[in-house]
Parts: C-alpha cells; sequence; structure tokens
C-alpha cells in the first residue's frame, strides 16, 4: 500500500494546559466528550495527533477538529476514527488506513501519523 501522507507534531504539555486554563472554551473546540475528560499529557497528545492528521492530510482549509477522534482499543492502542470534513479528505486523496503512534515524556507530548492507501 502506498504512503499517500506522513504527519507529525510535538506540543509542550505544560503550554497546552496553560492554552486550555485562559480559554476554557478550546477544550470543548478541539475535543470531544470522551477525549475531553482525560488527563492533561493524553490531551496534548492528542491535539499533536490532531495537528499530525492535519499536516498528513495536506492542512485542508476547513478541518473541524471534533472529526478527528482519538479513540483507544481494548489493548490500550490509540487509533482515529474520523469523519465529516476528515474522512472527505482522506476519501478524497485515497486513504485506506490511518495508523498514529501517541507519546508523552518529559513534559513533551508527541503523535505520528501515517495515510496509506
Amino acid at each position: 500500500m502506498p504512503v499517500i501522507g506522513v504527519g507529525i507534531d510535538v506540543v509542550d504539555i505544560d503550554r497546552f494546559v496553560q492554552s486550555l486554563e485562559r480559554t476554557p472554551a478550546l477544550r470543548g473546540r478541539l475535543f470531544t466528550t470522551a477525549e475531553a475528560s482525560r488527563p492533561a499529557a493524553s490531551l496534548a497528545a492528542r491535539f499533536a495527533a490532531k495537528e499530525a492528521m492535519a499536516k498528513a492530510l495536506g492542512a485542508p482549509v476547513g478541518m473541524a477538529w471534533l472529526d478527528a477522534e482519538i479513540v483507544s482499543e481494548e489493548t490500550g492502542r490509540p487509533r482515529f476514527e474520523i469523519r465529516g470534513t476528515v474522512a472527505a479528505r482522506a476519501a478524497e486523496l485515497g486513504v485506506a488506513h490511518v495508523h498514529v503512534s501517541l507519546s508523552h515524556d518529559a513534559g513533551i507530548a508527541s503523535a505520528v501519523v501515517v495515510l496509506e492507501g
């Protein structure tokens, strides 16, 4: 399967938490209800994943943050559930598989997204 897109992003966890505290409505604009209840490091990693997804899709104009949700499988492995604007762009590009990896350590959260056709 050909690689259609790759995205990576890193987030300073403390700075991200400060942004959420400064602008409380930001949490609701960036995260689904299920995501929003997670701890700070996990939220930062999920935001990094959404940014990485946007980069892998070619930074489409009008992408809705809530259309890309990170869910955890029973094993704990993260995966994207995409819908709406994100699913439409992925279909346009011919994406068949989305791979995501999240990490957080030493105050930094990171994510990598690989899109395959």
